[in-house]
């Protein structure tokens, strides 16, 4: 059977790739193995051969397709300009549509359902947050293992960002709407606290909408993308009203700009990653750089950061302005290996990747590694030793700038 969903990759996307190799060296999975079928072109000729018919939608491509990390650094050196973010997309959910695996519709569930459920997430938090205290998380092994101890310290009763709105000193140059994402809002509330912060600094009245929901990303990359185009029209009529919105996750911020090609309905505002409007703000005086030195931090870039949306200067302009002298740790930004939940997936090649990363920061020689998603935080946290500080740019800025009572 070829392709039957109304996002499979088209005749047109594919033929674009010239196959030229200039993809090989950008892909992790390809530096690890060295096998062409794991390597963007090698895929991208998979998906071909499912077009044709000569190939079907079975288990052989599904290895294929399953063991990419979605990283999306071939396109950046792709002379061709293979859409391949979209046309992976597509594969995946045709995997979702002809080999409904008991472990994929259990996965449906996750992301397509319970991520958008606040009050689940809250309580799933609560127990994790106690298990943290009882040591619980100590004694796992294996990929949760590896998981758990990427987590921050987690709060019983973490607060409640949705429905927030703040209103800055004088009159507002525009209303700026913040995405609460689904984990985001319960294990990662100082990243919150510090771009509402820095934002309502510079003179931004910020909303946080009670009525949106996870941005829908993850269930996408998974393949699920009727649950995906559900989220992001909840999305959509959420942040009506807003002139920006913002995520200060990179892979939330990345799809964010992905709802238009994926609904036909785009957010009806400028959509940029926190970084990106923080840097403005720096760029415009609206707010001033800290005059202390804190040292050296080092700069991991997000896949869906420098890859998807192009965006590597803000973080550095950030981490400058809080204190840090920015050091660079990987010329070729290779991915981390947490790519959303292909840490659980293909635990040994992520952890390989994760370890490769570590030792890259390790090697740096910097007490601060700045990171601006949450996955890559995880998984940073999960492979450094504890005396290595891992936080997002806005974090170490917001530190730097703030009185402490205002924390």
């Amino acid at each position: 059977m070829a392709f039957v969903t109304d996002v499979a990759p088209t005749a047109t996307e594919l033929d674009t790739c010239i196959r030229c190799g200039l993809c090989l060296p950008a892909c992790p999975t390809f530096r690890l193995t060295g096998k062409e079928s794991a390597s963007p072109r090698g895929r991208l000729a998979a998906m071909s051969m499912v077009l044709a018919g000569d190939l079907e939608v079975e288990e052989a491509f599904d290895e294929v397709i399953s063991f990419c990390l979605g990283c999306r650094a071939c396109e950046a050196v792709c002379p061709g300009l293979v859409p391949y973010g979209r046309v992976f997309e597509g594969s995946r959910a045709e995997l979702a549509a002809q080999r409904p695996t008991a472990a994929r519709r259990s996965r449906r569930l996750i992301l397509g359902s319970f991520l958008n459920r606040r009050a689940l997430i809250r309580l799933v938090t609560a127990l994790i947050a106690v298990g943290q205290r009882l040591g619980v998380a100590r004694r796992l092994r294996g990929p949760l293992g590896r998981a758990a101890g990427g987590l921050r310290p987690l709060p019983i009763a973490p607060r409640r960002w949705s429905g927030t709105a703040v209103q800055p000193d004088g009159s507002p140059k525009a209303r700026v709407g913040l995405l609460a994402g689904c984990v985001m809002e319960a294990w990662f509330g100082e990243v919150h606290a510090a771009a509402v912060g820095l934002l309502s600094k510079a003179g931004y009245e910020v909303v946080v909408p009670a009525s949106q929901g996870c941005c829908g990303a993850l269930a996408a990359h998974d393949g699920h993308i009727d649950a995906a185009r559900r989220m992001a029209e909840a999305n959509r009529i959420a942040f009506a009203g807003c002139d920006i919105v913002v995520a200060d996750a990179a892979g939330c911020s990345a799809h964010l700009r992905h709802y238009a090609e994926l609904t036909g309905a785009g957010l009806d505002a400028e959509v940029l990653d926190v970084t990106e409007l923080i840097a403005r703000c720096l760029a415009d005086g609206s707010l001033v750089p800290s005059s202390l030195r804190r040292g050296d931090a080092a700069i991991q870039d997000p896949c869906h950061l420098r890859h998807a949306q192009r965006v590597t200067a803000a973080p550095r302009e950030i981490v400058a302005a809080a204190g840090y002298r920015p050091v660079e740790i990987d010329p070729d930004g290779l991915c981390c290996g947490a790519a959303g939940i292909y840490s659980l997936l293909e635990p040994e090649t992520s952890g390989e990747l994760g370890a490769r990363k570590a030792a890259q920061v390790r090697g740096s020689g910097a007490g601060v590694v700045a990171s601006a998603n949450p996955g890559c935080e995880m998984q940073l946290r999960a492979h450094l030793p504890g005396s290595i500080r891992v936080a997002h740019p806005i974090e170490l800025l917001w530190e730097a700038v703030s009185p402490p009572a205002s924390r």
